[in-house]
């Protein structure tokens, strides 16, 4: 009988896949913009707010303070403290979750539809975004571990690695300022709450919700979370991202395996060269094992395990990278050999049977994206945050079956100029 129930539980929601998925989109009277999508196979309700409110909108030497800000909300809230709403959630079954990137601060409850459970839940949500306490043990304590984490990150060639390309590409915008000890460390209780009265407003914010709900109860949900927020103003963003100078930066460490990323700002989010770039990327180092990247530099050379490449479009030119590890003597030739793939790649593009393969993995994966609630929330979510067509999630199969070999080339050749990549390794001979 179980296995009878998963089944038919599982077919369900395939059916609700392959049908489409139906957004409903309106502006909250306090101002906030939502999103909803009605799904009643199972009674349960995802509910996500966004805030323009990541690491790009860090002051200048307080780098972390997105991050922390976000952290500190669920510990403690209204007349609750981190105990309590843990335990409270625990009573009736709900997760809060969310976190904090380089755009977005996200909350996100999931919680049975049943409204004896859903409210109360709702609640504690409503009391997270309106009333953090910012109590300040909690935020010397949440600094202390902050900080600990970031000089642990310190020693680790891959954090390291990490930190020194998002820095080369972006030397002269947000996106490459990185929180350090020295950062937290300045930061102080006022700038906690000062960072959440300027963006966690409804101006600022974009909500979705998925589940067994009606439209008229979505309606009411959404004003309760947005109208206890203030109105506000919606965040102001920097000037876009310059095209970086070329160049490689070789930093030390004793590892035995050296740590190699190439790459430069490419896209944002929305733009038209994305399905191409998508597209292309597959069979540049997407692709997995069929990936020239991974049959050149593994395949044929032994030189890594594993070699990837992919674009990650943000809200301003998000970046396009490749990323390997080896041996550290064999780091330079790995380099090469990466580089001339992706230069063989800008000059001639895809062939038909690779392009036909990459757009029958887009398209055939495509379904498994959105085969549970949480995955058309996370995908509803993005809509909503970076202002994509609603009939995105309906359009993306056909968007990839529609690139061209010629629409790779010439969106490559646009986004990624061999003259602008930066190299970063890191323990390489």
């Amino acid at each position: 009988m179980k296995k009878l129930l998963i089944a038919a539980i599982a077919l369900l929601l395939t059916q609700s896949v392959f049908a489409g998925v139906k957004i409903e989109h309106w502006v909250s009277p306090s101002g906030a913009r939502v999103y909803f999508v009605e799904s009643r196979v199972l009674p349960m309700l995802d509910v996500q707010v966004d805030f323009s409110a990541g690491s790009i909108f860090d002051p200048a030497g307080k780098s972390g303070l997105a991050a922390l800000t976000r952290a500190a909300l669920d510990l403690g809230a209204g007349k609750l403290d981190e105990t309590a709403i843990a335990e409270q959630l625990a009573d009736i079954g709900a997760n809060l979750g969310g976190g904090a990137d380089t755009d977005r601060a996200s909350v996100a409850l999931r919680t049975l539809s049943a409204r004896d459970k859903r409210e109360p839940a709702l609640d504690i949500l409503k009391n997270v975004l309106h009333q953090p306490l910012f109590d300040a043990a909690i935020f010397e304590r949440e600094k202390t571990r902050t900080i600990a984490g970031l000089k642990e990150a310190m020693t680790r060639p891959d954090s390291i690695a990490g930190k020194a390309f998002w820095a080369a590409m972006y030397p002269n915008h947000p996106y490459g300022r990185q929180a350090t000890p020295e950062s937290v460390a300045a930061l102080n209780r006022d700038d906690l709450a000062g960072f959440h009265a300027r963006y966690y407003n409804a101006a600022n914010a974009s909500i979705t919700l998925v589940g067994d709900l009606s439209r008229q109860e979505a309606e009411k949900i959404a004003e309760a979370i947005a109208g206890g927020l203030p109105k506000g103003e919606a965040a102001t963003l920097p000037n876009s991202p310059e095209a970086p100078k070329g160049g490689l930066t070789q930093l030390a460490h004793p590892a035995s395996q050296a740590h190699v990323y190439i790459g430069l700002p490419a896209v944002e989010r929305g733009n038209p060269d994305f399905f191409p770039l998508l597209v292309g990327n597959y069979t540049l180092g997407g692709g997995g094992f069929v990936s020239r990247l991974m049959k050149e530099v593994r395949d044929k050379r032994g030189y890594a395990y594993s070699v990837y490449s992919y674009f990650a479009p943000l809200k301003q030119t998000g970046p396009f990278q490749i990323g390997l590890q080896t041996k550290r003597s064999q780091a330079k030739d790995a380099i090469k050999v990466a580089r001339d793939v992706l230069e063989g790649f800008l000059k001639d593009g895809p062939s038909d049977d690779e392009l036909t393969a990459a757009k029958a993995n887009l398209t055939g994966s495509f379904p498994l994206r959105l085969d549970s609630n949480k995955k058309i929330l996370d995908n509803v979510a993005v809509i909503g945050f970076y202002g994509l067509p609603l009939d995105y999630l309906d359009q993306y199969q056909a968007k990839v079956q529609a690139v061209s070999a010629d629409d790779i080339k010439q969106a490559f050749a646009r986004r990624v100029r061999p003259d602008n990549l930066i190299t970063v390794t890191v323990a390489a001979d």
